[in-house]
């Protein structure tokens, strides 16, 4: 686990609440659910036999938010705030998608969830860095998963990265 996984300050407030509020807490590591997920991955193909990428940092996300909804309570601070489901398998169906992305940018993807109300496909890096993919384009979400959180659980607008 990360060395400052545990800080008790390491979200904004409202962001640490929201967390909490969908199950999370400091230490949080779910390692097995992690591998089942990276598993069923792994051993998916597309028709046309587009495969995913497995990576630690993947694992390592799933292995502490996998599985939370979380839903933010009041206003965004410039977009509404983001509901999140934080389940690779949302992403299952996107190989193709992910990897082209992923070509684009000189790394792989991986999924990470949705944006439930927009269904906004989220993935992230080999890096760790995070991305959204929805109807409009595609947009860098942080260079990490913590603050990829803060920006969707408090309403940031992410950056755009290709006109879509």
């Amino acid at each position: 686990m990360h060395p400052d996984r545990a800080s008790t300050t390491r979200f904004p407030v409202t962001v640490d609440a929201a967390l909490r509020a969908a199950g999370w807490q400091p230490g949080r590591w779910d390692i097995q659910q992690a591998e089942i997920w990276a598993d069923t991955l792994r051993e998916h193909a597309s028709p046309a036999g587009h495969r995913h990428s497995v990576f630690p940092a993947a694992v390592e996300a799933w292995a502490e938010f996998g599985g939370l909804r979380v839903a933010p309570s009041g206003p965004g601070r410039q977009i509404a705030p983001a509901h999140l489901h934080l389940d690779p398998l949302h992403g299952l169906h996107h190989a193709r998608t992910l990897g082209d992305l992923g070509r684009a940018l000189g790394t792989e993807l991986s999924p990470l969830g949705e944006e439930t109300d927009t269904a906004a496909l989220l993935a992230i890096d080999a890096e760790g860095r995070v991305y959204a993919l929805d109807h409009t384009g595609d947009w860098y979400v942080g260079p990490d998963i913590d603050h990829a959180l803060a920006l969707l659980v408090t309403g940031i607008e992410p950056a755009r990265l290709t006109a879509g």
